[in-house]
């Protein structure tokens, strides 16, 4: 049996989390109610409810808008045999910098200027991860 590469578990862990990641945002719109909104009808716009549940949809938001281009690169990695500790330390540091990113975004301890550069390092590593599928090809 062949093994399962690290960069492929770190990518199912990240697809969990972007999975589940619209659950504080659902508990917050949930939790306020506002009067005279009809969800239903039309969503109530976030800035009815208190700053964490925006927050709660901006992290989800930001965590779509990395986890594309990461998992379309480490499936290329995948397809083209290009695994290497480069990926394996990418792929282990975008995991967590994006929880760390979600987290703190909900939590608002990732004010300015942390949370642009917990994305920039994202964004770092998601080139990173094109730089070894252009080396590996």
């Amino acid at each position: 049996m062949e093994s399962f590469p690290t960069e492929l578990g770190i990518l199912t862990c990240l697809m969990i989390l972007a999975a589940s990641l619209w659950i504080p945002y659902i508990v917050g719109v949930n939790k306020y109610d506002v009067p005279g909104s009809e969800p239903f009808v039309r969503p109530t716009p976030l800035d009815q409810f208190p700053p964490w549940v925006h927050r709660a949809h901006r992290a989800h938001l930001n965590l779509l808008e990395q986890a594309l281009p990461f998992s379309v690169l480490v499936l290329l990695l995948d397809r083209l045999d290009g695994f290497t500790a480069l990926t394996f330390w990418t792929c282990i540091t975008f995991f967590w910098i994006r929880v760390a990113h979600a987290a703190g975004m909900i939590m608002g301890w990732a004010a300015m200027p942390l949370r642009p550069l917990l994305f920039l390092v994202g964004w770092v590593c998601c080139l990173l991860l094109a730089y070894a599928v252009f080396a590996a090809s």
